[in-house]
């Protein structure tokens, strides 16, 4: 009795697992870069777009490229979710469009995530082994955003900054 219950539990499991793989999510694809492209507004060492592009654009981009495991559900819904999050939270392919403030505080957090080893996520390096930075790509990015930070700073009046209420 027991082992004809776990084989029809096993057949109902196969089967919702074979259903799930014809509902997919859009791909974060687009064609070009954005005209909201932070490599539109300031400028880009090539180091550090590498950097960026290894180990930040997969999350929070408009172009994301994806492993091999992203064919398979639920793979591909927690991978979209995992996307659509990063993106709310920051996106280089829109980095232009925000507010003046706001670039300035995005490039702080950057700045505060990078050197705390908050990004990029475990979770994600577990895969992407090369995304990892190591001590010299994190002073890379870290002058990086500090000199453009700067240059916002020096631009624009210290009340444009400020996260109004």
């Amino acid at each position: 009795m027991l082992k004809k219950i776990l084989k029809r539990t096993f057949q109902i499991l196969l089967l919702a697992f074979i259903v799930i793989q014809f509902f997919r999510p859009a791909k974060n694809r687009s064609e070009g870069v954005s005209a909201n492209d932070i490599t539109k507004v300031y400028a880009v060492p090539e180091n550090v777009q590498a950097i960026l592009k290894t180990s930040c654009y997969d999350c929070h981009s408009n172009n994301t490229v994806y492993p091999w495991y992203s064919q398979i559900q639920p793979a591909a819904w927690w991978l979209d979710d995992h996307i659509q999050e990063g993106k709310r939270e920051l996106n280089f392919s829109e980095f232009a469009s925000y507010r003046i403030g706001r670039q300035y505080r995005k490039l702080n957090e950057i700045n505060e995530q990078v050197k705390e080893g908050e990004m990029p996520l475990d979770s994600y390096l577990w895969i992407h082994k090369n995304a990892k930075l190591d001590e010299q790509q994190k002073l890379a990015l870290a002058n990086w955003v500090t000199a453009v930070r700067d240059t916002i700073k020096a631009n624009y009046p210290a009340d444009s900054l400020v996260r109004k209420k």
